[in-house]
């Protein structure tokens, strides 16, 4: 792995890490606990972050893997968010480490400039040019989510992840 890739999974397992530890320690009614009018809950991010950002982009379009199980469109449905009741946050938290481990060895294994197998078409042609360009996406939609995370967090018990 080149300096520039290590720079980005050290950026992007840093967000990872965040969002599992901002959530260390919830119960399962708090992880499934509604905190917006739209139902969503942080296990429910939890999910969206395992499918729809380490398996989409890191197996399906830069791996090229089958998008059979994704509804792909831009008005695609909210399953993503949803935790069916038979789910545990077990379930929930491995599915995420399973797909971050996955993610990680394509990432590992697949040279930045590389161009995706799959395009993500819905999001405009040549939008993601590459796998750097992806890489990068990912790094801020996990950021991103972890700052919910945070905000929500607080909300429920008032931990903080980082106090200035």
């Amino acid at each position: 792995m080149n300096d520039e890739t290590k720079v980005l999974v050290a950026s992007l397992d840093y967000q990872r890490r965040h969002v599992l530890g901002i959530l260390e320690g919830l119960s399962e009614e708090q992880l499934r606990r509604p905190v917006l009018p739209s139902g969503w809950n942080c296990l429910g991010m939890v999910k969206h972050l395992a499918q729809d950002d380490e398996h989409f982009w890191f197996r399906c379009i830069v791996a090229g893997e089958s998008l059979d199980v994704f509804q792909v469109g831009p008005n695609h449905g909210n399953d993503e968010w949803k935790v069916d009741t038979d789910e545990s946050a077990e379930d929930v938290f491995s599915l995420y480490r399973d797909e971050i481990a996955r993610s990680s060895a394509i990432i590992e294994s697949t040279p930045l400039d590389a161009a995706p197998r799959q395009e993500a078409d819905w999001w405009g042609k040549g939008d993601f040019p590459d796998h750097r360009y992806i890489l990068l996406h990912v790094i801020a939609e996990t950021a991103c989510h972890a700052g919910h995370l945070d905000a929500v967090r607080e909300l429920l018990d008032g931990r903080q992840w980082i106090v200035l």
